[in-house]
C-alpha cells in the first residue's frame, strides 16, 4: 500500500477528531425532554455524558498497549468502528438501558483513539506540532458545536424522534472508519530504556493531569446543564438553546487560534492563565446574574473553555518526545483527568436534585475555576539551567 500524502493524513487526523465529541454534546439539547419521556431523575440523566467520560478515562492506559500489538493506525480505525456502532445504537434509546449502554460503547471508543491521536500527531506532524494540534482540536470543537446546534434540527427534520436524531452522528463515524481502513498502519516498538508505564511518579505529569481534569469536568458539566441553568434563570427554551449554540460555535476560532499563538510565541502558561481567569469569571455572572448580557459570558466562557482544552492537548507534546511516550503521558492526563472529571455532571445534577436548583452546583463550579487558575499558573515551564 502506497504511504498516504501528508494532506491525506491531515484529513484522517481532522475526521477522526470531528467524532470525539458528537456522541456526547448532542445530548445537550434534549436532556431534560429525554428525561422526562423516560422517567429519569436529573442524576441519572446526567449518566448519558458521565459514562463516556468516565470510560474515556478508565480505559485510556489500554491505549498504548493496544498500539503496541496492533498498531497505531488500526487500532484508532477499530475505535472509529465502536463509536459508529454505539451512535447506531441509539436507535434503540427509548429503552434506558440501551441508551445508557451506548454511552458506555462510546467512552470506550474515545477512550482509545484520544491518546493514540496524539502519538499520531506525533509520528507524522513532528515539526508542526502547533499548527496540527491547533487543527486538531479545532476539528474537535466543530464536532463538538455541530452535535450541539445540529441534533434539534435534526430530530426535528426526522419528525421529532430523537432517537434518530442521537443516531444520525454515525454516519460521520462511518465515513471516517472508512478513511482510515486506508491509512497505512506501522508497527510499534518501545525505545531502549524508555518507561513502560504511565508517569505516575512525576510530578509536572500530575500537574498536567490536574488542570486537564477540571477543564474537563466544566466542558461535559456544561454540556449537560448550561441549558438547563439558563431556563432555569427565566430565559426561554429557544433562548437558552441559542446562549448553548453561541457558546459551542464561539470556541472553533479559539480551538485553533490559541494553540498556535501558544508556540509562535512561547506563552502557553499565560495563556493558560488567562483562559482560566475568564472561565472563573463567566461561571460567576452565570451562577448569580444569569440574566445579565448572557450573550457576553456566554462567548468568554466558550472561548476560555475551548481554549484551555487545546492548549492542554499540547502539553503531553512538549513534555516527551516519541510518539509512544506522548501516548502514555496523554493516557495518564486522559484517565486521571476524565475519571474525576466524570464526576462533575453528576454531581451538578445530584446536586440541583438536593437543592432543587442549578445556583448551587453552579456556585461549586465557580469554586473549581479558582483552583483550576492557581493550577494554570503553576504550569509555567521549568527554569533552564544558566
Amino acid at each position: 500500500m502506497k504511504p498516504f500524502s501528508p494532506a491525506l493524513l491531515m484529513l484522517a487526523l481532522v475526521l477522526a477528531a470531528i467524532n470525539l465529541r458528537p456522541g456526547i454534546t448532542s445530548f445537550a439539547p434534549l436532556i431534560e425532554r429525554i428525561a422526562n419521556e423516560l422517567s429519569l431523575s436529573r442524576s441519572l440523566v446526567s449518566l448519558t455524558t458521565a459514562l463516556p467520560v468516565l470510560c474515556m478515562g478508565l480505559l485510556a492506559p489500554l491505549a498504548p498497549r493496544l498500539a503496541l500489538r496492533f498498531g497505531l493506525e488500526r487500532t484508532i480505525a477499530a475505535c472509529l468502528a465502536l463509536i459508529a456502532l454505539s451512535l447506531l445504537a441509539r436507535l434503540g434509546g427509548h429503552v434506558s438501558v440501551v441508551l445508557i449502554g451506548s454511552a458506555v460503547l462510546l467512552g470506550a471508543g474515545i477512550a482509545i483513539a484520544g491518546p493514540l491521536l496524539s502519538g499520531f500527531i506525533k509520528r507524522h506532524f513532528r515539526e508542526r506540532v502547533g499548527k496540527v494540534v491547533g487543527w486538531y482540536s479545532f476539528s474537535m470543537a466543530i464536532g463538538g458545536a455541530s452535535g450541539a446546534v445540529l441534533t434539534a434540527p435534526l430530530t426535528h427534520g426526522v419528525g421529532g424522534d430523537w432517537s434518530l436524531g442521537l443516531a444520525a452522528w454515525c454516519v460521520p463515524a462511518l465515513l471516517a472508519f472508512v478513511l482510515w481502513l486506508r491509512v497505512p498502519s506501522q508497527p510499534e516498538s518501545a525505545n531502549a530504556g524508555e518507561q513502560q508505564g504511565l508517569p505516575w511518579r512525576v510530578p509536572r505529569a500530575w500537574l498536567v493531569t490536574g488542570f486537564f481534569a477540571i477543564q474537563a469536568g466544566f466542558f461535559y458539566t456544561l454540556a449537560t446543564w448550561l441549558v438547563a441553568r439558563y431556563h432555569e434563570a427565566g430565559l426561554s427554551v429557544l433562548h437558552s438553546n441559542a446562549l448553548f449554540s453561541l457558546f459551542m460555535l464561539v470556541g472553533l476560532p479559539s480551538a485553533w487560534l490559541l494553540p498556535w499563538l501558544a508556540q509562535r510565541f512561547a506563552i502557553r502558561q499565560p495563556l493558560l492563565v488567562a483562559c482560566s481567569l475568564s472561565l472563573t469569571l463567566s461561571l460567576c455572572m452565570i451562577t448569580f446574574v444569569p440574566s445579565w448580557l448572557p450573550e457576553v459570558w456566554a462567548v468568554l466562557m466558550g472561548f476560555a473553555l475551548s481554549g484551555s482544552f487545546a492548549l492542554s492537548l499540547v502539553l503531553p507534546l512538549y513534555e516527551v518526545q516519541s510518539p509512544l511516550a506522548v501516548s502514555r503521558w496523554t493516557a495518564m492526563m486522559l484517565f486521571a483527568g476524565y475519571s474525576l472529571g466524570c464526576l462533575a455532571p453528576i454531581l451538578t445534577g445530584l446536586g440541583r436534585d438536593l437543592a432543587g436548583n442549578y445556583q448551587v452546583p453552579f456556585m461549586a463550579l465557580t469554586g473549581m475555576g479558582v483552583l483550576m487558575s492557581v493550577l494554570a499558573w503553576a504550569l509555567r515551564p521549568p527554569k533552564q539551567p544558566t
